[in-house]
């Protein structure tokens, strides 16, 4: 099953997951998950301190995000997208940790476009009320992959709806850390 966003915004998400999940990775999804706690928090901290203020400053002078930039972060955000559709078990597969497409949960990003200079120099003050709504649909996203989680184990499968739910806030998450790392210009879409 496909389910797909708005088609105009450049970052949208893709899902073709089955539903299906294995209860003993589901059971054991937490402890699975060790690696790839170690390894987002590396990728965040270069994405935030070293590369993202290089490629501000670079948006900025340039007026548009380097090619070699914008691939960096459409990865980290694409991995971010992915590591989180597995931890709230949105998507069942155990997931790369390059952000390489092709996840049943993936995001598409559209390639470097011209943005507005200001914008960009305002860009982490605008995206104050985003990230608050990003940080609220997230807490609430973990609380439904809780009860998601004795859902997942009863029956094998992932509620549809459940699923739904999560991807949205997915989409969303993805939106915004897309225009906060200017891999867009355009607001993160409700």
């Amino acid at each position: 099953m496909d389910v797909s966003t708005d088609t105009r915004h450049p970052v949208r998400l893709a899902v073709t997951d089955d539903l299906r999940r294995t209860r003993l990775t589901v059971f054991f999804r937490l402890l699975l998950a060790l690696p790839h706690y170690v390894w987002i928090w590396a990728w965040s901290m270069l994405a935030i301190y070293v590369a993202g203020p290089v490629n501000w400053l670079a948006t900025l002078i340039l007026g548009r995000s380097p090619d070699a930039l914008h691939g960096f972060f459409a990865a980290y955000t694409r991995y971010r997208t992915h590591l989180t559709a597995y931890l709230t078990l949105l998507a069942d597969p155990y997931p790369g940790f390059l952000g390489a497409p092709g996840y049943p949960v993936d995001v598409e990003i559209a390639p470097p476009e011209p943005q507005n200079r200001l914008l960009v120099f305002f860009r982490i003050l605008l995206a104050i009320p985003a990230l608050i709504v990003t940080y609220v649909l997230v807490a609430l996203q973990y609380v439904l992959a809780f009860f998601a989680w004795f859902a997942c184990l009863a029956t094998g499968r992932m509620p549809e709806g459940m699923r739904n739910l999560g991807t949205y806030v997915t989409r969303y998450e993805a939106q915004t850390n897309a225009y906060v790392f200017l891999l867009t210009e355009r607001y993160p879409s409700f």
